[in-house]
């Protein structure tokens, strides 16, 4: 969160793989000297799984859970991703196109590798274990996904989240598509051109009350209401009265028990793709009027499936902290909608975020997230 309030962001060209595009996109890598501490092998590249990993390991010490304690518990897994580990082994790929017979171990390691199963795997963890894959959308929905098997008495305790690596094809698709800025991502501003790409994984330790009491566990946040709505309108582009989006955060604030006025802030999707940052730059002002909204893309990237569990993580910061930060690469208004991100850190009061996803496909995703009374 630092880097955030600091106004930094640091994308730049690819280090991981090459390409043939005439512009080199930006792109937002974690450094792989990060990764080193916890997967020494200096060959070993970090895969998707790999990454959800780490980000359990981080959630469980935040939570103080000692995994060797999950046999008194139903621990369940629920990730989030899109390509996962499908497009992550291009010489498997490129020898069966040409006719070449592959051999079956990067199957194997395609099976091995997904993420909420090597969760799953790594930790001990036996209860109910998914991976979601709607689009980008993915880990909020997961996030949704878990607190219902919370609410529903299927589990104690839920790894829930998103993880993605960045990868060539990926990267070549959404050039081809022509969503790529060429520029660090300007979500909001009249000049956006379209988005960045980023990794990473994010997960939250989502835990019932009793889980919690018997563990005198501390509490960071509560999952108060989720929405998850698929409108269908169009492969790749939103719907563009947001029909879908604002349909999602009915259900999760209705769910959450909570009204418009209590919302303090809203952690916006926010590409910096033409079409989706029309939608939401109009249907704030009409939906959630006064509601302070920043675009956290600008300082990460879209890690597609999942950026929406990364979000979830930074609204809950942000609340702590009473403050958001600057919707960075926002500076010129765009008089196509009324709708304003913050331009500047800005304080908040309340105890409830909104954090929101819309994705191919039209699947939109909401969440409500709120802290516990002082």
């Amino acid at each position: 969160m630092a880097s955030l309030f600091r106004n930094e962001r640091s994308p730049a060209p690819p280090r991981s793989f090459q390409t043939s595009h005439r512009i080199r996109y930006p792109v937002f890598e974690v450094p792989e000297a990060f990764w080193r501490p916890e997967f020494a092998t200096p060959s070993e590249a970090i895969s998707c799984g790999q990454m959800a990993i780490i980000a359990a390991r981080q959630a469980m010490r935040d939570a103080d859970f000692d995994p060797a304690d999950q046999a008194r518990r139903r621990v369940g897994v629920c990730i989030g991703t899109t390509t996962g580990t499908f497009m992550s082994d291009e010489v498997f790929y490129r020898d069966f196109r040409e006719r070449r017979f592959p051999g079956v171990e990067p199957m194997a390691r395609f099976l091995r590798d997904n993420p909420a199963h090597l969760v799953a795997r790594t930790f001990g963890f036996t209860g109910p274990c998914q991976t979601v894959t709607n689009a980008c959308s993915s880990g909020t929905v997961a996030i949704g996904e878990a607190a219902a098997w919370i609410a529903s008495g299927l589990c104690d305790m839920v790894l829930a989240g998103g993880s993605e690596k960045l990868n060539r094809i990926t990267y070549d698709g959404f050039a081809a598509m022509q969503l790529l800025d060429a520029q660090p991502c300007r979500p909001f501003d009249r000049r956006r051109q379209g988005l960045n790409l980023g990794e990473g994984a994010g997960l939250l330790v989502l835990e019932s009350v009793d889980s919690i009491k018997q563990r005198r566990a501390r509490i960071r946040a509560l999952v108060l209401g989720h929405g998850n709505v698929m409108e269908a309108h169009h492969p790749s582009a939103p719907r563009p009265d947001g029909a879908g989006l604002r349909q999602a955060i009915d259900v999760a604030l209705r769910q959450s028990g909570l009204t418009v006025g209590d919302i303090a802030l809203i952690n916006a999707h926010g590409t910096g793709t033409l079409e989706n940052d029309v939608v939401e730059g109009c249907l704030y002002p009409e939906l959630l009027p006064g509601v302070p909204f920043s675009a956290t893309k600008g300082f990460t990237g879209h890690a597609l499936g999942a950026v929406g569990a990364m979000e979830a993580a930074f609204a809950i910061a942000c609340l702590e902290e009473r403050r958001i930060p600057a919707s960075i690469g926002f500076v010129e208004p765009d008089p196509a909608f009324a709708g304003r991100p913050v331009s500047e850190i800005t304080t908040v009061n309340g105890r409830f975020a909104l954090s929101v996803s819309s994705a191919f496909g039209g699947n939109n995703a909401a969440i409500v997230l709120g802290l516990i009374e002082p």
